[in-house]
């Protein structure tokens, strides 16, 4: 009899320990590019939303102070030193991190795009259509140029810098909205999404006479609207993401609309598809577009 109660506490003791190993929460880390942009909140947002109703996950949040390629490799191997088992990733450019990721990937950590891929393989990927968006970005400018009687001239892009795969399409699909037109774009100068850089740097784009500015990213576009605010409003530009400061410049009238993304649903989205790789089920590889909205003044 004391045989069998032993043999049943020690069934019941390995039955709540092997309860409570199943119950293990799964560790996601986000890492984004940095900690300034509005829109990099928004990704977070969508995967604590995701987080909470899963009740499965331990989650946080990762960046470093300002966009560093060293400091965001140094971020994903933390992340794999704490044990994470998936990363979902914002990669600053498409080779910077590769290295890091193939070395997270060895570990068994799951890698899950949020707004800006790497040239490594992921587990899936949700991000705007940056080409298309800012082809749309640019048949803006280029609507509000022609009825205010604009059909020619120099137009400016402020942009981030030359790796982002996420702005460098955009710079790609603003282009091609000029194409055949009486349009000059000038050589493309990058402020690391610094709104006083990008600032700077659209000044110098008035001086030269521009009649049309583009922001790539958040930080650019409010450079770029408050540079044509202190000129006096004498340029039309568009920007990209969306922010109060952004929504401001667009009711003054120092920027015509911006790109607004979503970046919640790619938070939610990917922090959602990180759960289904943990648990072992199949998810889709092929980019999954988390679409855009033209705010301009009259949608805000």
């Amino acid at each position: 009899m004391k045989a069998i109660r032993i043999v049943l506490a020690l069934s019941l003791v390995l039955g709540l320990l092997a309860g409570g190993a199943a119950a293990a929460p799964y560790k996601v880390t986000l890492i984004t590019m940095d900690q300034m942009d509005r829109h990099w909140a928004g990704v977070n947002s969508g995967c604590e939303k995701a987080a909470a109703e899963s009740g499965s996950v331990t989650y946080n949040w990762l960046a470093p102070d300002v966009t560093d390629d060293a400091k965001q490799i140094e971020f994903i191997n933390n992340a794999v030193a704490g044990g994470a088992q998936a990363i979902l990733l914002a990669a600053n450019g498409p080779d910077a991190v590769t290295e890091a990721l193939k070395e997270a990937a060895a570990s068994g950590v799951k890698i899950i795009y949020v707004d800006s891929p790497a040239n490594f393989p992921a587990e899936a990927t949700f991000t705007t259509n940056n080409e298309a968006a800012g082809e749309t970005a640019g048949k803006e400018l280029l609507k509000a140029l022609q009825a205010a009687g604009v059909t020619e001239g120099k137009l400016g892009i402020v942009n981030v810098n030359a790796a982002t795969a996420s702005t460098v399409a955009r710079e790609k699909g603003f282009r091609a909205a000029f194409a055949g037109s009486k349009f000059t774009i000038l050589e493309t100068q990058y402020g690391e999404g610094d709104v006083v850089k990008s600032k700077e740097i659209a000044d110098n784009f008035i001086t030269q006479g521009v009649v049309g500015l583009f922001g790539a990213n958040e930080g650019s576009s409010t450079g770029v609207g408050n540079a044509i605010q202190e000129a006096g409003g004498k340029v039309l530009a568009v920007g990209f993401d969306q922010s109060d400061a952004l929504r401001e410049l667009i009711k003054s009238g120092n920027l015509i609309a911006t790109m607004a993304q979503n970046p919640d649903v790619m938070g939610y989205e990917g922090l959602k598809a990180a759960i289904a790789v943990l648990e072992g089920k199949t998810v889709s590889k092929d980019p999954v577009d988390t679409g855009v909205t033209v705010l301009t003044k009259d949608k805000l």
